[in-house]
């Protein structure tokens, strides 16, 4: 049910009173009963670093400032209020912006005027002075009300924003899934509660303190069709289920990476770029998410009369994206709307953090006759040729019997043709240390077990080299490490990323197994070493070719 106020008269009645009985007391609020108001709710979410447009020109944040100014003009014009807010996971994806602990990123967000953002998982990827760091450079507040260390909230739980006299809360909530997706050297002191029971808590508090007129949370959580998020945590569908119908107005998520925009109830539509974009709603709740990257603004303009909130159009505006046509026989990119120009002062502010980075990325290392598959979409569901080859540095360097790598570390493509130390960068941007252990046989089954079954279609689902099997179920069988049968009495040494090892995505922690190494080297060293070490890639050697069985 929306939030209605009613007037002194209408509530005397209600409790059967008289409108002169000084006991009743209307509502307090500062809008004006009957006035419509115009409010509009940007957001962007799941930046990872993407502060500057791509080699294509598409995105990035100086052509985004200029979209949103275009935007609040218009809407402060027509005497309507805009409120920015950013669904988390700041950083990491790019190395211009990794090897800067995002600064530009966050000043970058600073000029474009964002009022909030969720903490996103990947905003725990470093360790926690960074953290503090970022949240110092931000002139915006970090909100998670399910976030504590030491029993107290590491950020706020809420900012309550006041927009023509109308009080909007922004409530801050993060996946608890950080505590295994997470660094585990990061996150180990950090507690991620239930964000559907903090939220409760939370709106209860807000509506005894403030009785705010208009409650949206700001998410990090993930956007799964009707709930069904299978072995991630809950996500924004459950949270508005399990909350009272209409205590939330709005969802502003991010974490899943996908447009939301439904077809039919609770099924995804098949959006493109420049299409039309249905939220899902859910008890009274609507959804929205802006993909990634900064690929798009999300546009939601919303009317308030008298506690109404009500949505009246929404939009996924794409930043400069462009499509394949094909012109005189040749496919050449063109823009899919009209290009958006760069704002001047934030080009300028952020080209000498872009510099600085290039000029460290830019040197070429070796080359690939194809494509090196790292699509999160495919990564997480299959083996590819990227994991494989970056199990493959892995095991090479330790001198191990095989490799395991979780599909989460692998976050691009190489595209087929020169290898930079950027596209190395990119592919793995976490800092993780390559480690390894010595197994006997029985041991191996048991790890196996729990690492081979991993759900398809998420980070926790492993790419492996140097070993072949089945999986069925919970189980593995018909395991075969350099084409021999696993022997239970016979020692192994495989190797795995140190955030893996050390409990990460689930994997069972081996750290103090007696023989588990920390080798030192950072695994994006790894990599480049092996690539340069080849020199070319030969792609079709690393392709896998059925040696990991799914029943």
């Amino acid at each position: 049910m929306k939030k209605i106020v009613l007037s002194a008269l209408a509530l005397a009645v209600a409790t059967g009173c008289t409108a002169q009985n000084s006991s009743v007391q209307e509502p307090s609020h500062e809008w004006v009963q009957d006035q419509e108001y115009n409010l509009t709710i940007l957001h962007t979410n799941d930046n990872h670093g993407n502060f500057w447009q791509n080699k294509y020109g598409e995105r990035g944040m100086a052509a985004r400032a200029t979209l949103i100014k275009q935007i609040r003009s218009e809407v402060e014009g027509d005497g309507g209020s805009v409120l920015l807010l950013s669904g988390g996971d700041i950083n990491t994806g790019v190395p211009e912006s990794d090897l800067q602990d995002a600064e530009p990123d966050f000043i970058g967000m600073n000029m474009l005027g964002y009022d909030a953002m969720a903490v996103g998982n990947h905003e725990f990827d470093n360790p926690l002075d960074v953290l503090a760091k970022q949240e110092g450079w931000a002139e915006f507040p970090f909100l998670a009300a399910n976030i504590y260390k030491d029993g107290e909230r590491m950020f706020d739980a809420y900012k309550v924003f006041d927009k023509q006299g109308i009080k909007i809360a922004v409530i801050g909530l993060t996946t608890e899934d950080t505590a295994k997706i997470g660094n585990p050297e990061y996150v180990g002191a950090v507690e991620f509660k239930d964000p559907k029971e903090e939220a409760k808590k939370v709106i209860a508090e807000l509506k005894s303190k403030y009785n705010p007129d208009v409650i949206i949370a700001a998410t990090h959580m993930g956007h799964y069709q009707d709930g069904q998020h299978g072995s991630n945590a809950a996500g924004d569908v459950k949270l508005a289920r399990y909350l009272n119908e209409g205590d939330l107005d709005m969802i502003v998520g991010g974490h899943s990476q996908e447009p939301v925009c439904m077809e039919g109830a609770n099924e995804y539509a098949s959006f493109k770029a420049g299409d039309t974009c249905k939220p899902d709603v859910q008890n009274g709740t609507t959804i929205v998410q802006a993909h990634e990257w900064g690929k798009y603004v999300g546009r939601a303009d919303y009317t308030f009369k008298n506690g109404e909130f009500t949505l009246k159009s929404y939009d996924l505006i794409p930043v400069n994206l462009k499509k394949k046509i094909k012109v005189d026989g040749k496919k050449v990119r063109v823009f899919i709307q009209d290009e958006i120009s760069q704002d001047e002062t934030v080009f300028n502010t952020l080209k000498p953090f872009q510099d600085k980075g290039q000029k460290a990325l830019s040197v070429k290392i070796g080359s690939s006759n194809g494509d090196l598959i790292g699509e999160r979409k495919i990564v997480r569901n299959n083996q590819t040729n990227l994991g494989r080859l970056i199990a493959t540095a892995h095991m090479e360097r330790a001198k191990a019997d095989f490799g395991v790598m979780n599909s989460g570390g692998v976050r691009a493509s190489i595209a087929g043709g020169d290898i930079t130390y950027k596209d190395v960068l990119t592919v793995q941007p976490f800092g993780n240390i390559v480690t390894y252990v010595d197994m006997t046989g029985t041991e191996i089954q048991d790890y196996l077990d729990v690492v081979g079954t991993k759900t398809k279609d998420s980070g926790a689902y492993a790419q492996f080299a140097g070993l072949t099997m089945t999986v069925n179920g919970d189980t593995v069988s018909d395991v075969k490490i350099s084409g021999k049968a696993l022997n239970e009495k016979e020692t192994y040494r495989f190797t795995i990323p140190s955030f893996n090892a050390a409990g990460g995505d689930g994997y069972p922690n081996i750290t103090q197994h007696p023989a588990f190494v920390n080798t030192g080297y950072v695994d994006a060293e790894v990599l480049k070493d092996f690539i340069e070490s080849k020199g070319a890639v030969d792609v079709t050697a690393f392709q896998p070719n059925g040696e990991i069985v799914y029943k």
